[in-house]
């Protein structure tokens, strides 16, 4: 299988900090074998989940909830990516100064979506990065410029759709 190379590179510190990962469609169930899919992704650390969607104001994107129960994804798995020293309250303050970077309005698809949100927030906190197959189909679409285009505009679509319900 393409999707199980474990990542975690170094034990520092002594709390855990998980990606947990959602199907957005039922077609992952075939494509997550061939380490494809289309997922959202969150990161879980002291007992809360961050993640990051669209919306559109100019205000952060990244919201709080309760781990592995992010409303209209399906839960796939939990990856331990490492460990981090920082307090709740530093989890926090790292997590402010990732929202001036992934603002609501500026939510893509292709170039800066959930998963660019986890890889960016789990290097901030242990120093590894998130697995390459959960955000591979967004690396293909850069490659492909119409592609990229219409999948950005469909899945945008839905993406959002899910939010205004």
């Amino acid at each position: 299988m393409l999707c199980r190379k474990s990542i975690v590179k170094s034990g520092r510190g002594s709390v855990p900090v998980h990606l947990n990962v959602y199907d957005l469609t039922s077609v992952n169930g075939y494509a997550y074998w061939l380490g494809l899919g289309v997922y959202h992704s969150g990161v879980q650390v002291h007992g809360l989940e961050y993640a990051f969607g669209a919306h559109e104001y100019p205000t952060t994107g990244i919201f709080e909830s309760e781990p592995k129960q992010c409303d209209g994804f399906t839960f796939r798995k939990s990856i331990l990516i490492g460990w981090t020293d920082l307090t709740p309250g530093e989890v926090k303050g790292a997590m402010d100064k990732l929202a001036e970077k992934y603002r609501g309005d500026a939510y893509n698809l292709i170039t800066k979506n959930c998963n660019h949100f986890c890889n960016d927030a789990c290097v901030k906190l242990t120093g590894n990065p998130i697995p390459n197959w959960v955000n591979r189909l967004a690396r293909i679409g850069m490659c492909f410029n119409f592609v990229t285009e219409i999948l950005n505009l469909i899945l945008s679509f839905l993406f959002l759709s899910l939010f205004i319900q």
